[in-house]
């Protein structure tokens, strides 16, 4: 069952009126939905649609797909503060990261996910954490929006999903464009890396991405 939208804080009723209009009965059911298509939408404005892609990220999801502006106004800290908005259900568990990509359904998935484990350890120095579900995460950081949203997450991360490799956590440094134009294959969004597999990457590249993203400071992004 879908997270219905008047659960979110900050997304008012003409908004969830339009989506629902256009075919989009909760939350989850915007995941993958085009930015700038339902910005179009009478009721749907930019702040509604960042809450909503925020919301997705939050919850291990792609969120929006397309040209999303950056959040303004949001600060990001090292460490964990325990204060996290009230819809937000996505945290650590105890599930060992290993066995879940040992579980996975799809073999390919499997091999890259352990191939992704061991590049994320050694670039970080660190073991990885499940967070929800489906994500590996490494690192503690917290986040507050200009809205006053805010939340615990990881630093650097990924999940290996069936349509792709999502990697969380590497845009925004310093030298992020300089890696990402270098790294091969891929698409992004506000918040992730898309790829579709291993092979199409330079997989050094990708292990220098991770390590700047590391060591550059949260607030830095």
């Amino acid at each position: 069952m879908g997270t219905p939208l008047d659960q979110i804080p900050g997304v008012g009723r003409p908004f969830r009126d339009a989506v629902k209009l256009a075919g989009y009965t909760d939350l989850e059911s915007l995941n993958g939905a085009d930015y700038r298509e339902l910005l179009e939408l009478h009721g749907v404005g930019k702040a509604g649609l960042r809450t909503v892609h925020d919301a997705l990220m939050e919850r291990g999801l792609g969120g929006l797909v397309g040209d999303i502006p950056e959040a303004k106004g949001s600060t990001w800290t090292k460490g964990h503060t325990g204060e996290n908005a009230a819809d937000i259900k996505t945290a650590q568990t105890s599930q060992d990261p290993e066995e879940w990509i040992e579980s996975l359904e799809w073999p390919a998935r499997v091999k890259q996910g352990k191939e992704l484990l061991k590049i994320f350890s050694e670039a970080t120095g660190e073991q990885g954490v499940m967070w929800g579900p489906s994500m590996v995460g490494y690192g503690a950081v917290h986040y507050t929006y200009a809205t006053g949203r805010e939340g615990d997450t990881f630093h650097v991360g990924f999940s290996p999903r069936k349509s792709s490799l999502s990697l969380y956590g590497l845009q925004g440094h310093p030298r992020s464009e300089e890696l990402l134009g270098k790294l091969g294959k891929h698409k992004t969004a506000v918040s992730c890396v898309y790829v579709n597999k291993l092979e199409d990457i330079d997989l050094s590249i990708l292990a220098e991405l991770i390590k700047h993203s590391w060591e550059t400071e949260p607030g830095d992004c």
